[in-house]
């Protein structure tokens, strides 16, 4: 049987549109009233022009010159250019006239006869070399409230001669400490792949014997003369290491000397003076077993004790029998007006080497006065400035300099008188 469809449903009549809402046809027209009245108002008030839409902040306008503008030539200084020639031949001429001027000043004397004013360093050479540094630890550092005052009384050595050392412990209060000397030994420094030399011992006491002057007064001195030793030998830097104690601390210093065992040189016979070329010359003998270049000085006071002058011998020196000249130049004692007699102290000297280490062998010195001369009258020596090939030349030179710049400086400015000299002595005129 044919099966049985059920029954189809009538379709509902399409719903109409919704017609409008009865509040919304009440509000149209006041809403176009509204709008009407706002456009009739827009269009009677005045409206400025439209800005433009700006793509970036505008940055705040600087005070001032901007950086880096371009300034106008109306904004910079007249350029003085003649003035600014006219100094620079000022100084040209200023600069050529103080080398001319230093260079005679200074050569007006020969190199080996010096005021001792310009060598003060080298017035006393014997004088003993003192220091005075915190106390040094064995074991490295430093004890800051001991001071050790130290003194030795030469740095280079003959081989004759002997050196003195002394110590003393004090405390910030300069207070003496007890010190005790546990070790001092003296040994020549090597170099590497050499032979070490021996250790010598070196005793140091606070007896008032030998180089200690005050017995037990903390100080203790002791005396190394090689020449007297196993370093009798040794060319070179000996090294003094002293060890001590003060206050259960254990410290240490070091003492070194030059020592040359060679004698180049002696010094033979009596010292004399003579008069030449208007100058004061002392004349020392000296037997030369060395050949060579001898570098000797000597120091000159006058007879108020006024350290006066340096004088030096540089030159080469034969075997045998020779002469040592130490020249007082004339001049020198006019213009510093020396008090007669002269005296001649403290003469040392040594024969250059070349290429070694130590660079020198020491002749013996003559420590204090050594000879004093006659009462000579002052005016009997010359005022003359002392005269050379090579002061000649270098004096022409800088005169051509001084020459050259004066010329130009005239030539751009004639008008102006040139700046005083350094040459015009004071109260002189030009």
């Amino acid at each position: 049987m044919p099966s049985k469809k059920p029954p189809q449903q009538p379709r509902r009549p399409a719903q109409p549109r919704s017609a409008p809402r009865p509040w919304l046809r009440r509000l149209a027209l006041p809403i176009l009233a509204l709008a009407v009245l706002a456009a009739l108002v827009w269009s009677l008030v005045p409206h400025p022009d439209p800005l433009p839409t700006a793509t970036a902040a505008a940055a705040p306008s600087p005070q001032g010159q901007p950086f880096f503008h371009p300034v106008g030539e109306s904004g910079l200084p007249a350029v003085d250019e003649r003035g600014q020639r006219r100094q620079q031949l000022v100084s040209n001429y200023q600069l050529a006239d103080h080398t001319f001027c230093s260079y005679r000043e200074g050569s007006q004397y020969p190199i080996g006869s010096r005021p001792m004013a310009e060598n003060a360093d080298q017035n006393y050479p014997n004088n003993p070399v003192t220091d005075m540094q915190p106390m040094r630890l064995q074991g490295g550092g430093v004890e800051g409230s001991v001071q050790l005052q130290t003194s030795q009384s030469r740095v280079y050595m003959a081989s004759s001669e002997a050196v003195a050392f002394s110590l003393r412990a004090v405390n910030a209060a300069g207070q003496v400490q007890p010190l005790v000397i546990t070790r001092a030994v003296s040994q020549g420094i090597t170099y590497s792949g050499t032979r070490q030399t021996p250790q010598v011992s070196v005793p140091f006491t606070d007896d008032g014997g030998g180089a200690d002057p005050v017995p037990n007064d903390g100080a203790f001195a002791g005396v190394l003369a090689p020449a007297q030793t196993g370093l009798a030998g040794f060319n070179g830097t000996i090294r003094t290491q002293v060890s001590y104690n003060v206050n259960g601390k254990n410290g240490m210093v070091v003492f070194d000397v030059i020592y040359t065992p060679e004698l180049p040189a002696v010094w033979t016979g009596q010292v004399r003076e003579a008069v030449e070329n208007g100058s004061l010359v002392f004349l020392l003998p000296a037997e030369v077993r060395m050949p060579g270049r001898y570098i000797i000085s000597g120091r000159v006071d006058d007879a108020r004790g006024r350290p006066f002058a340096l004088l030096t011998f540089n030159d080469l020196l034969g075997p045998g029998p020779n002469v040592v000249k130490l020249t007082m130049f004339g001049k020198l004692m006019r213009d510093q007006e020396a008090a007669l007699p002269l005296t001649l102290r403290d003469v040392d000297g040594y024969l250059l080497k070349e290429n070694t280490d130590p660079d020198r062998a020491l002749m013996p010195r003559l420590e204090g006065k050594v000879f004093t001369g006659k009462n000579h009258p002052l005016k009997g020596f010359s005022d003359a400035e002392w005269q050379s090939e090579e002061r000649t030349r270098y004096l022409t030179e800088f005169a051509k300099d001084r020459t050259l710049a004066k010329n130009a400086l005239q030539a751009f400015d004639p008008s102006q008188p040139l700046p005083p000299s350094e040459c015009v002595p004071k109260g002189g005129a030009r």
